[in-house]
């Protein structure tokens, strides 16, 4: 049995059609993910898979886009990725509130910054399967940052992604 952490892309956790983290939790389990447990309003999902992770992530996503009519696409990493993006962070300076994780399901594209667009004070570079964004003061809501290799990633910031690492048992 393997502990896994599920991260949401593009569901709405607030307003019309949200996915309450109980609803969650009971697709989850559903689809045969034990122990599911969630982690802040924002879709994020630790729970153990027996047999093929790829299995599960797979009833997730149909369950999901049963729930919001449309595809919900869901990125894995074990416990220890998650710890990996931490102890890789190359910003280790960097207030965690305003560094975030794009997290892809493949290593991003090595000209992946050359296409960003909109940037001012941000500083950004490339992870294992993961994008660092440091917004610093920029994510106050004045940055216009644009990074089409992100674009089918979600993000969360270092804090969220060390509280995740911990749920999985690998901090």
């Amino acid at each position: 049995m393997q502990q896994l952490v599920f991260l949401l892309r593009a569901v709405n956790v607030g307003g019309t059609g949200k996915l309450p983290m109980a609803e969650l939790r009971t697709m989850a389990e559903a689809c045969g993910l034990r122990d599911a447990r969630t982690y802040i309003a924002s879709g994020n999902l630790v729970a153990r898979v027996d047999g093929a992770p790829e299995v599960a992530r797979a009833a997730l996503e149909a369950r999901l886009a049963d729930y919001a009519g449309k595809p919900v696409s869901v990125l894995m990493r074990t416990g220890g990725e998650m710890a990996a993006v931490l102890a890789d962070n190359p910003f280790p300076d960097a207030d965690p509130r305003r560094l975030l994780a794009v997290f892809l399901d493949a290593p991003p594209p090595q000209d992946a910054l050359e296409s960003v667009s909109g940037r001012t004070s941000e500083e950004i570079a490339l992870g294992r399967r993961e994008i660092y964004v440091n917004y610093g003061d920029a994510m106050t809501g004045r940055s216009t940052l644009k990074i089409p290799a992100a674009t089918a990633g979600t993000a969360r910031n270092m804090n969220t992604v060390a509280k995740l690492a911990e749920m999985a048992g690998k901090t």
